[in-house]
């Protein structure tokens, strides 16, 4: 049994959720009851257009005498923007000055921020939603003039405008009237706001009753406010009515709340529309070429890109004055250094940027939220370790080993050493290889997992609020090289029903196999580079430790490490170049369909790279590091000449992880930042001294502005999720070696949010709005480092600490074996029992003189009966460490799995408030079509009833 919308507004409204995505402005005219029909004609706008006057191309017939190849000239043409079969689009006005337009003000999206100059027709009343660059001293003339009369065919408006600063430049400012917006809208099913949401249901607040609720908020009202979250009284554009949404039909336009035409598409749904238009517009005759990349990629124009919504900056106060245009608002509250401890504004970001730039902000600060937890149980673990160095028992032992004399770690030069001259190293060592590693090692595998799960129940909310529930993967559009290469072989669609182009299997399998083995190729570049590095840190180790210098012998594995470090570093930055162009050029020899199969596709080849290329050193000291190095009287040499490097416990480790997160982080802000500050900077200097030469600095327009600035990168955000996932990397992995890695992180982090909004508001073009679900392929690539972190980590503390050994002796062989308690003086002994005894002496003078020295190992002295061969222990040690790693991944496992089950990707009240949506959604659809009918019956003077029809 149905229930009518009369009858449910007759519940008790409660307080509706808040959805991002704008109603209008007008929205304070909604009926407020539903049964109030929308559906009314509205009355035809009055069509006064100006006498548009633009440069375009005008094809010329050259006579029979001349060439007979066709001559294409720039000339100025009247009123060929429009369609010519209205006869509104006739009326000429006068034209409006420049200083008149900037004067103007009006309402821009419904809200009361002004009108920037610079941001429509000469008309001063058709907005640019696209700017198009170009050089008037470029050749390809014919094609330009092809693509622009095919876009004026497809109904766009184009306006053309000299650059002040630039007088080779050329700007095409583009307008969508109001038929090409709807017929593309419904097209491209853009889903658009058709009926206001006066409440939603919330069963849990309504049985608790509203007295609970009115304590609550008196409560909540006496404490102090939170000094992270940003005032409402700042952002008061977003303060909007919530609307349910439909895909737009232009047969159901009824349906939809039409108060405004200039506002019911906002800036970021007109952009698309346009950008739609322009990739698949031909500028030559045959089905490869089209498409406005095509057009950028031969110099037909220089750029395409939407307009900024005016500058960013103001004369006047934000406070006092206002904001002048959502682009001021996201600087003042967003981008701006001095409120880096607030929230970001992710309802504006989404409306100025598009939906997949503000998940893209929603996860950083997500991630950077979470961070928190594991960068104070760093921390703690780093103190504890801090605190206890100087009662550590080990270090007491390698401190007070005066006496105990170390095998030579070269030949040659290379003389013995004792034992406690690495008292230091040893101390440096307990700092981040101490009791609570272990601990550690378990949290961050248990963090990793809760901030993925957690992060799956935000972006439900998110998609929810910013209305990409039912916006499918299927309805993104195909790239217009995957539509010119495979025009010609064509099957249906089964989701859509409509024939479309389509890549066999076997030349998509072909493909593929290329590009993996262009892969694999890469990769194997990589472990030949670090090959070359393990030689020179051999060749180091044999110099360093012979050298004359008594500060650098005495301090040799440092010195081989840290130079070993420094060389893979630059060996690193150097591919990371040619990591780009590999990747790039093997993505597209793939052809993707869409454009997220194509970033998909790219970034996961670059993240292959970087993340081979950054951590296959430290693998390589983590475990390999030493396992090979042979014992004293028979070392292996590498080509029968170097010897193999010994380990010296988790020190390399620790130090190779701080510098590759501190260099590595350095070098991609400045990469990423330097380059454009002084590019922009440059091009600001440019326009000035244009300004002072024409003296129209105040009356430079927002596209010649725009073009000055840097565009986005051309990989789109691959390359802001690639250094963040890298980092993730860095934090999960090889953890349980360096605790203080998620501290370093969320310093980072808070750092990069405000370069990252800085760089998006200030320093680059506007990028195309586009639209997302989800993070793409990083989700997955988040969870698989998860997996290996957790691998990783059991085989670190495993292996290469001593915290087996020393777990071993204190259960096994100390002096606490009897006892019934484990304390740190059940240590005692530790350093003696883990070194081994190595027989030095020389004939002299016709007797033996013995002279022993001691190594890292588990083996039996020099007067045993087996000389040299591994003891019991060793098998000991070797059996517990096996064990430990067994253990510690099916416990960690096993505790991911059950909180990942435990913990719904979507918060059951949104499950609950999804279902009652599409329930209402239904009633109101069939109320307003059968109330829609009834009026049609009632104007054609027919009989109507209540029933359908």
């Amino acid at each position: 049994m149905h229930t009518s919308i009369s009858e449910i507004l007759k519940e008790k409204t409660l307080k509706s959720s808040r959805r991002s995505l704008p109603c209008l402005a007008q929205s304070q005219t909604h009926p407020q009851n539903l049964n109030h029909f929308l559906s009314v004609p509205l009355s035809p706008e009055p069509k006064t257009y100006t006498h548009s006057v633009s440069a375009s191309c005008t094809h010329i017939t050259p006579p029979p005498t001349e060439t007979s190849q066709d001559v294409y000239m720039e000339e100025r043409e009247v009123g060929e923007s429009e369609p010519k079969t209205d006869e509104t689009f006739l009326v000429q006005q006068k034209p409006v000055s420049r200083a008149k337009l900037e004067a103007r003000t009006d309402s821009v999206q419904g809200n009361n921020l002004k009108t920037p100059s610079g941001l429509m027709f000469r008309d001063g009343k058709k907005r640019i939603d696209y700017i198009l660059v170009y050089k008037k001293s470029s050749p390809q003339v014919e094609k330009r003039c092809t693509f622009e009369r095919n876009l004026r065919a497809e109904g766009l408006m184009l306006e053309k405008e000299p650059s002040l600063t630039n007088s080779d430049i050329m700007f095409v400012k583009i307008h969508a009237p109001w038929d090409t917006l709807c017929k593309y809208a419904e097209q491209m099913n853009i889903r658009m706001p058709f009926r206001k949401k006066c409440y939603f249901t919330d069963w849990k607040k309504k049985t608790m009753g509203s007295r609970f609720q009115l304590r609550f908020r008196q409560l909540k009202s006496w404490l102090p406010r939170n000094p992270m979250k940003l005032d409402k009284e700042a952002l008061p554009d977003l303060e909007e009515t919530d609307c349910y949404t439909a895909p737009f039909s232009r047969a159901r336009m009824h349906h939809f709340t039409i108060n405004n035409r200039e506002t019911f598409f906002s800036n970021s749904t007109r952009s698309r529309i346009v950008h739609h238009v322009l990739q698949r517009t031909k500028y030559e005759d045959g089905k490869s070429k089209m498409g406005i990349n095509r057009l950028l990629g031969n110099s037909t124009y220089e750029a395409a890109f939407p307009p900024h919504e005016g500058s960013y900056k103001s004369r006047h106060p934000i406070k006092t004055h206002g904001a002048q245009n959502h682009r001021h608002l996201l600087y003042e509250r967003w981008a701006r250094w001095g409120i880096w401890y607030k929230y970001q504004p992710l309802d504006l970001i989404r409306r100025y940027f598009g939906e997949k730039i503000g998940l893209y902000f929603a996860w950083l600060g997500w991630y950077t939220g979470m961070l928190i937890p594991a960068a104070l149980v760093g921390l703690f673990v780093f103190l504890y370790g801090l605190f206890t160095m100087d009662s550590s028992q080990v270090s007491k032992e390698i401190c007070e080993a005066n006496t105990t004399i170390m095998c030579p770690m070269c030949e040659g030069n290379c003389s013995s050493w004792t034992l406690s001259d690495s008292c230091v190293y040893a101390k440096v060592t307990h700092l981040f290889d101490n009791g609570g590693t272990v601990f550690f090692a378990i949290f961050m595998a248990i963090w990793a997992t809760v901030f993925l799960e957690f992060w799956k129940r935000r972006r439900a909310e998110l998609t929810y609020d910013w209305d990409l529930i039912d916006w499918e993967e299927e309805e993104e559009e195909l790239r217009p090289q995957f539509e010119a290469k495979y025009s010609r072989k064509e099957r249906v669609n089964p989701i859509s029903g409509k024939p479309e182009p389509f890549q066999p299997f076997t030349d998509k399998l072909s493909r593929l196999m290329v590009s993996v083995s262009g892969i694999f190729f890469m990769i194997s570049l990589v472990l030949t580079a670090v090959f070359a590095v393990v030689v020179f840190r051999l060749i180091a180790m044999e110099k360093f430790a012979s050298f004359q210098w008594e500060f650098v012998k005495k301090n040799w594995q440092f010195a081989t490490s840290g130079t070993g470090v420094c060389i893979n570093f630059m060996i690193i930055m150097s591919l990371n170049v040619v990591y780009e162009k590999v990747a790039y050029l093997l993505t597209n020899l793939e052809h993707p369909r869409t454009e997220s199969e194509w970033e998909n596709s790219f970034a996961l080849k670059m993240f292959l790279f970087q993340f081979v290329n950054l951590n296959s050193s430290t693998f390589y000291i983590a475990f390999f590091l030493g396992r090979f190095a042979g014992r004293p009287g028979d070392y292996n040499k590498l080509f029968n000449r170097w010897r193999m490097e010994e380990a010296a416990g988790s020190q390399d480790l620790q130090q190779q992880r701080w510098m590759r997160e501190r260099n590595s982080a350095g070098v991609y802000k400045i990469r990423n930042s330097s380059s454009r500050l002084l590019q922009n900077w440059w091009s600001r200097r440019k326009m000035k001294r244009a300004g002072e030469q024409s003296n129209s600095k105040e009356e430079l327009p927002q596209w010649d502005r725009d073009w000055n600035l840097q565009p986005m990168n051309a990989h789109g955000l691959v390359d802001e999720y690639l250094e963040m996932v890298l980092q993730f990397g860095f934090t999960t992995i090889f953890v349980a070696a360096f605790p203080l890695a998620p501290l370093l992180a969320l310093l980072n982090n808070i750092i990069e949010i405000r370069l990252d909004a800085y760089k998006f508001v200030t320093q680059w073009r506007r990028p195309m709005p586009a639209r997302a679900t989800d993070i793409g392929i990083w989700h997955g690539i988040l969870e698989g480092i998860g997996v290996v972190a957790v691998i990783t980590n059991a085989f670190v503390i495993a292996i290469t600490s001593d915290y087996i050994p020393r777990f071993v002796y204190a259960f096994k062989y100390g002096p606490c074996v009897d006892k019934g308690y484990r304390h740190e003086k059940c240590l005692r002994g530790y350093l003696n029992n883990s070194l081994s005894v190595f027989d030095m002496g020389e004939y002299k003078n016709g007797s033996y003189h013995p002279w022993y020295c001691r190594y890292r190992d588990y083996r039996a002295p020099p007067w045993s009966p087996e000389p040299y061969e591994f003891t019991l222990q060793f098998w000991h040690v070797l059996a517990a460490r096996l064990a430990f790693i067994i253990v510690f991944e099916h416990l960690v496992f096993g505790i991911k799995t059950f909180i990942a089950h435990m913990i719904p990707d979507m918060p059951k009240d949104l499950c609950d408030r999804m279902r009652r949506e599409k329930y209402l959604m239904q009633e109101m659809m069939y109320e307003a079509e059968l109330e829609h009918l009834q009026k049609e019956r009632k104007k054609n003077g027919k009989r109507y009833h209540h029933e359908w029809p």
